[in-house]
């Protein structure tokens, strides 16, 4: 994973006055046993109580879906940083770009107001999708045709990515806004998916 992406979150969130976590969190238990796996005692800090309106599977999927819709802005960005990218494929960067980075900025709101890190310890373990380092150094390096092509074979990756973790949420979410926004993930990046594979038939 890019560490640049979890920078990218964080300048979005910033450009929306919403970067920080409240005072009284404490996520310091985090454990490195495993991708997803935290401490009892950080459990016990983020976990809202009963009659709250979210549940944890709502904080981890605003922690994680962040940096994953923060690397999908980055690979946007260079992109449409690149001459000679064919229109489709620009078109499509932008579109992603469009819809993500004010996704960003409500879940970076959510994260906020149920006073827990936006960009906690445990953040990028368990993200299915991401694109390694690897994998930006070639796309930076792709030029023309080329770069569309990598950029949206990784991107129908990252969007399978997005997808399971949106249906995870779907399934074990309380907050009624972050269900639905799960479920518009859902449908608009499996239609972005077909759109792309059929793109690829022409490259």
């Amino acid at each position: 994973m890019k560490i640049s992406s979890f920078a990218v979150a964080a300048a979005l969130a910033a450009s929306f006055g919403l970067t920080g976590c409240a005072s009284g969190s404490d996520t310091s238990g985090t454990s490195t046993h495993g991708p997803n796996h935290v401490s009892p005692s950080a459990m016990s800090s983020m976990m809202p109580d009963a009659a709250a309106d979210h549940n944890q599977a709502d904080i981890m999927f605003a922690q994680m879906m962040i940096p994953h819709h923060a690397q999908a802005v980055e690979m946007g960005d260079i992109i449409l940083a690149k001459p000679d990218i064919p229109a489709e494929a620009t078109a499509l960067a932008t579109r992603i770009k469009g819809a993500q980075a004010p996704e960003i900025a409500t879940m970076s709101g959510w994260l906020t107001s149920w006073k827990v890190p936006i960009m906690p310890d445990h953040s990028g373990h368990g993200m299915s999708g991401m694109v390694d380092t690897e994998g930006i150094d070639k796309l930076n390096a792709a030029q023309g045709a080329e770069a569309a092509k990598l950029f949206m074979e990784q991107m129908i990756r990252h969007h399978e990515g997005a997808i399971d973790m949106a249906r995870q949420e779907i399934g074990a979410g309380k907050h009624a806004d972050a269900v639905q926004l799960a479920r518009d993930i859902v449908t608009a990046q499996e239609a972005e998916i077909a759109e792309m594979n059929h793109l690829l038939t022409g490259f």
